[in-house]
């Protein structure tokens, strides 16, 4: 025996020797299958399968969409005909046990046997009425994974990823050939036929893509709310403009002020509330005039940003309406407000042929209004302002 092959035995004999030489072989062994494992799984687009955050899955539950997850989602399948709610059950419930992923279900009603406008007009100067060539009315029921707070989240891009090439035992098709799943024979044929082997390897969800919450406002998205700011500006204001439901106004008188650009100002601003000089002014002008006509009846609101402060009157959800000939007939009530509180001419002008010459506006508490009245947008906060706003 050499003197290696005599020390390596007498360790080996030592109890204790034993048992940490065997701890260090689990060790070993337990960091290869870790290395090779991910060896293999960055060879594929389920990478970020395994999710250990902990998602319900109650068998007996039904996990419908509101408007508290998201904003943004995944939208991964959809179902329609007799028993599509049952499959998209089944598919919420193995996304939320097998990839612990929060899946919801959102039904959507079409209907198709209504006419519809088309272009163009008849012989008696009416809008042409169309119909669907393939009428009738369907709910449709869809599977969206969501709680993602952006549509860059790293999370949705890697389950995105996951949702594509995952193959859902509910979805097999081979087991389940009467699927509501749409146009599921359809993109089995295609999958078949494509030569692309990465596209073949893609799963019954291989049409996956991001979307927003539908339960969510539209306004969320598009308007990413007002800057801190203007919010703080109009935040204790009693008939804040913020707060009128409609999206239309028409406003009625506006008072400039010094513009707020200097940064340092701004903080000084943001930091104590206060305001000089013709800004604070023309602000408060705006609140005398709306707690006058309020006083009135009047649907006044205010609102005040780092330009000018305005004062609006009522509140509308359209501003008229397209006449047949392309025109657009203003709301009549809206019409109202700007004769009310519009200029009014002066006598002995009224034949004047200069634009604006005859004309003076009118006042209220000796506060003058805009010589034109102009229907504005209503601005709104972003969802996540109204919320906080709304906690105070």
């Amino acid at each position: 025996m050499t003197k290696r092959a005599a020390v390596l035995s007498s360790i080996f004999r030592h109890p204790c020797n034993a048992h940490a030489l065997a701890l260090v072989a689990n060790l070993v062994a337990m960091w290869i299958s870790i290395h090779l494992a991910s060896v293999v799984l960055a060879a594929t687009p389920l990478s970020n399968v395994v999710s250990f955050r902990r998602v319900e899955a109650e068998s007996n539950k039904a996990y419908w969409l509101t408007e508290n997850q998201g904003p943004w989602m995944i939208f991964a399948a959809s179902f329609a005909g007799p028993g599509s709610e049952r499959e998209a059950a089944e598919l919420v419930l193995e996304l939320r046990k097998r990839f612990r992923l929060a899946a919801y279900m959102h039904k959507q009603h079409y209907d198709y046997t209504q006419n519809v406008e088309g272009k163009g007009f008849t012989p008696t100067g009416e809008r042409k009425l169309m119909r669907y060539e393939s009428d009738g009315a369907y709910d449709e029921i869809a599977v969206l994974v969501g709680d993602y707070p952006s549509v860059d989240d790293k999370n949705l891009q890697n389950h995105l990823q996951m949702l594509k090439y995952c193959h859902p035992n509910c979805l097999n098709l081979n087991r389940n050939s009467q699927s509501t799943l749409r146009f599921a024979g359809l993109r089995a044929l295609h999958k078949r036929l494509n030569g692309n082997e990465n596209k073949q390897k893609k799963g019954p969800l291989g049409q996956a893509f991001t979307t927003r919450n539908p339960m969510i406002p539209q306004e969320y998205f598009q308007q990413q709310g007002l800057d801190k700011l203007v919010l703080q500006m109009n935040d204790s204001v009693e008939y804040s403009l913020l707060d009128c439901p409609g999206k239309y106004t028409v406003r009625v008188a506006t008072f400039a002020g010094n513009v707020i650009i200097d940064q340092a100002e701004v903080q000084r601003v943001e930091r104590t509330g206060e305001m000089e000089s013709q800004l604070a002014e023309a602000a408060e002008k705006a609140h005398k005039l709306t707690v006058a006509l309020r006083k009135q009846n009047v649907e006044a609101y205010e609102f005040h940003d780092r330009y000018e402060s305005v004062v609006t009157v009522g509140s509308f959800d359209s501003y008229g309406s397209e006449l047949p000939n392309g025109q657009i007939e203003i709301n009549p009530t809206i019409k109202r407000v700007m004769d009310i509180y519009g200029p009014r001419q002066i006598k002995g002008l009224q034949n004047e042929t200069m634009q604006g010459v005859g004309l003076s506006p009118k006042a209220f508490g000796g506060i003058p209004f805009d010589l034109q009245p102009e229907i504005v947008q209503v601005p709104k906060r972003s969802l996540t302002q109204t919320r906080t706003a709304s906690r105070r």
